[in-house]
């Protein structure tokens, strides 16, 4: 989950550079408004502003039940991985057991359940691997609508030209007077309370 969200980052940092270059490419000029917590660029202007994504991450209350939901089906596909495997091995360590005493044809019978056992597990592995990741995907997708939506609604009488999420490793220097987390992690918490 952790390199989804890292993925996720790197996306719209990407499309922010874009962005960026695409309007100032064009810009001859760029300068500050003092308050507003706005940047102004180019005759027209824009104010930007930004949030902590690892704040919302650990204060937005709908994300941290999404992650828990995420993280109780992880620890339960492991449970159940973890069974299919013990069942294995005690059939396995049986076989050594026994393995001399049993005629050829027992013993290729004993290996070819074996063999199937293995390739159910790995088949099932497999399975429960791409449902997390596909339900992991549309779980955080709609955490980042909720956050869209609620940001469009946020954005109606602040007028913003941009708002990005802060992700360290893309953040060199960031003015915390354009940090709209509060205000974000509030609103959205107010919207999407935390489930009694």
């Amino acid at each position: 989950m952790k390199n989804f969200i890292t993925g996720l980052s790197v996306a719209t940092a990407i499309g922010v550079a874009v962005l960026f270059y695409l309007h100032f490419s064009s810009a001859k000029s760029v300068s500050t408004v003092a308050g507003s917590s706005a940047v102004s660029a180019g005759a027209g202007g824009f104010k930007i502003a930004y949030f902590e994504s690892d704040s919302i991450q650990n204060n937005f209350e709908y994300f941290k039940e999404v992650r828990a939901s995420l993280q109780l089906k992880d620890q339960s596909n492991a449970k159940q991985l973890n069974e299919l495997k013990n069942v294995f091995t005690n059939k396995y360590q049986e076989l050594q057991r026994v393995g001399q005493s049993l005629s050829q044809a027992e013993l290729a019978s004993k290996q070819q359940e074996l063999v199937q056992m293995e390739r159910t597990y790995q088949g099932k592995e497999q399975m429960m691997a791409q449902e997390m990741q596909d339900e992991s995907f549309k779980k955080l997708q709609d955490v980042k609508k909720k956050i869209e939506d609620y940001l469009k609604e946020y954005n109606k009488d602040k007028g913003y030209a941009y708002v990005f999420s802060s992700a360290p490793e893309f953040m060199y220097l960031k003015d915390s007077a354009y940090n709209i987390t509060d205000d974000l992690v509030k609103g959205l918490n107010k919207l999407y309370p935390k489930k009694q």
